[in-house]
């Protein structure tokens, strides 16, 4: 505790802890003036402050423009080593305040939109009902952010490759499944094998209305991978309206199996050619590092992790 206090000194008499909080906010908020707008701070006092961080360390930290801002390559280190000080800083007064360790502080948690509204939405309320004094803000985007740059403290993340520059914590198994409604089902029939889809309609997710589509597809038991075409009657950018088309009996949809498991417990939808799957694409949670996560972030990951064991 001592050695903590001993530097939070040292950095009170480089640079203005206010003046680290209003650099992380900015990258966080995108915007100096909104992250004045959340410390209570004007434009002017918050690029001031700024200004001022720049010329202690001789430095230029970020480019602005009128659109957005983007870190330098000294801006993207003293960003690192901030959070890392405001966490410690946070930690020790709630040491201070409460001689446990307490929850405080905001929570920002990235998160894709379905898997967002559906699991990690509950679990961030459950989460926030056991911290009173927590506040949490939860971004929910198909676009995979930069965790580094943005300010989050941690996302989750479906399948994909792994960033090296962050930790990743598996969550729970995940595949993508082909589903449809009953109604669907009874009036186009079943597929019984991959060929069999040609004779059927997609849901697509994408931007452009295309002929057909691709799926890849693994048998389970012998691993014969192929590739199967299926006509495309619908597309959408958006998941949540695929997912509501399919429910509608509008087509055949392909997603992950978390996004579809109420459903399928509910009978609303049905699992089709169940022998056949995609590529495995395990829920993770990323984050900056071990060693120097606030209390609040080490506790949601350990809360999700358990969230995710108790629903599997």
């Amino acid at each position: 505790m001592i050695r903590w206090f001993s530097e939070i000194e040292k950095i009170k008499n480089m640079v203005e802890l206010a003046d680290m909080k209003l650099f992380v906010q900015a990258l966080a908020c995108g915007s100096l003036s909104a992250a004045g707008r959340e410390l209570g701070v004007s434009p002017a006092v918050a690029s001031k402050r700024l200004a001022r961080i720049e010329a202690h360390l001789g430095s230029r930290l970020l480019q602005r423009s009128s659109r957005r801002l983007a870190l330098t390559e000294e801006g993207a280190l003293y960003l690192e080593r901030c959070r890392q000080i405001l966490a410690d800083v946070e930690e020790a007064e709630n040491v201070v305040a409460s001689g446990k360790r307490d929850v405080k502080g905001t929570l920002h948690i990235s998160c894709p939109v379905a898997l967002g509204r559906r699991w990690i939405g509950p679990a961030l309320a459950a989460f926030a009902a056991e911290w009173p004094e927590l506040r949490v803000r939860l971004s929910l985007s198909d676009v995979v952010v930069d965790l580094l740059e943005s300010g989050f403290d941690c996302a989750i993340r479906i399948g994909g490759a792994q960033d090296s520059r962050l930790v990743a914590r598996k969550l729970a198994d995940n595949r993508r499944i082909i589903c449809a409604s009953a109604n669907y089902l009874a009036q186009q029939g079943v597929p019984a094998t991959p060929e069999d889809l040609q004779n059927h309609y997609a849901i697509a997710l994408s931007s452009q209305l295309g002929e057909s589509m691709e799926w890849r597809l693994t048998h389970t038991a012998n691993l014969q991978t192929l590739v199967a075409r299926v006509p495309v009657r619908m597309a959408t950018d958006n998941g949540e309206q695929a997912h509501d088309w399919a429910l509608a009996g509008m087509g055949l949809i392909r997603r992950s199996i978390w996004d579809l498991k109420v459903n399928l417990e509910r009978g609303e939808l049905q699992q089709v050619l169940p022998e056949w799957e995609s590529e495995e694409s395990p829920i993770r949670v990323v984050f900056p590092s071990r060693q120097f996560l606030p209390a609040r972030t080490r506790l949601f990951i350990d809360f999700l992790v358990d969230f995710f064991n108790e629903n599997s």
